[in-house]
């Protein structure tokens, strides 16, 4: 009896090990009997293009995006993602410095893919800033490479595009399948550059606000009259950034101020009062409540 109850008990561990929520739907098992590759994603917008290109089919590789609270660019990863990332046949680096935990994380360099290794002459590069506060991160500066490279969508195609090669390298048997839906996806992305394209023109140049400074590759894609401050949506800001921001409205008298997320009522009402519209634009960069890539980007558009 004792050794029956050691052998459930042990089961039962190993199906608790086999339960980490991987985002992709699928348990572990299942995977492992399929023999399916397993390919590990550093944010939603890579994992939403993996997915994409790899498809539904029942031998395409496993895609995974771990469970990340918060920013993902600021992941921590905990034990048992440590163990995930150094077992997967392929890891999706985001680059441009997204990916920071890589720099005391031991991975097998041939199964990472930088995926906007190929476009640095693209990469923006940031100037000094002071160091702020927000959230329990405390102090800190922006400082070396702007990383959502994603919120253009030129560089998105891009980044499917080595998404797709590294795919076709797991698994050459399925090069035309990957490349089929690449093709399909790359033209939806033209789609939304479009889309975006058409509703930035409507502002026709005039200054807005950016809460935060992360849309550096939308501003630059679009051309758009913009200023970053370093304000969060769910904090109040202090005196001293009102003051500020009056200040950047005698120069730059903006109607708008582009949000990741819904800012405090007091906040968008404060703001209002100067007359600056404030108008949610996400990074997509973790996995949405509901939708997808295109959904969060297409709202944007929408809301603007």
């Amino acid at each position: 009896m004792s050794r029956l109850l050691s052998m459930l008990f042990s089961l039962f561990l190993a199906a608790c090990g086999e339960m980490e929520d991987t985002q992709s739907g699928n348990t572990g098992t299942e995977d492992r009997v399929a023999n399916r590759p397993l390919v590990v994603t550093s944010n939603y917008p890579l994992f939403f293009f993996a997915s994409q290109i790899a498809g539904d089919a029942k031998q395409a590789p496993r895609i995974v995006l771990p469970s990340i609270g918060g920013d993902p660019a600021s992941w921590v990863p905990t034990a048992d993602q440590i163990g995930l990332l150094q077992s997967a046949d392929l890891v999706l680096l985001n680059g441009a410095g997204y990916e920071s935990w890589l720099d005391w994380i031991t991975l097998d360099e041939g199964r990472l893919t930088n995926t906007t290794a190929g476009t640095t002459s693209q990469l923006i590069e940031l100037k000094e800033l002071p160091t702020h506060q927000h959230g329990p991160a405390g102090e800190h500066a922006h400082l070396g490479t702007a990383f959502t490279t994603w919120l253009d969508p030129r560089l998105a195609m891009e980044q499917a595009g080595a998404v797709a090669v590294a795919l076709e390298r797991l698994v050459p048997d399925q090069a035309d399948s990957f490349r089929d839906k690449l093709s399909g996806l790359q033209s939806r992305l033209t789609e939304l550059d479009r889309e975006l394209a058409d509703t930035f023109a409507a502002l026709n140049g005039q200054p807005i606000l950016f809460s935060h400074p992360v849309y550096q590759y939308l501003q630059r894609r679009y051309d758009l009259n913009g200023v970053s401050l370093h304000w969060e949506p769910d904090a109040e800001p202090g005196i001293s950034a009102w003051i500020e921001l009056q200040k950047i409205l005698q120069q730059h008298p903006a109607a708008i101020m582009l949000w990741e997320e819904v800012p405090l009522a007091s906040t968008s009402a404060r703001l209002a009062d100067m007359g600056v519209r404030s108008i949610v634009f996400r990074t997509a960069s973790n996995r949405p409540g509901h939708g997808d890539y295109f959904d969060v980007m297409g709202g944007n558009a929408d809301r603007l």
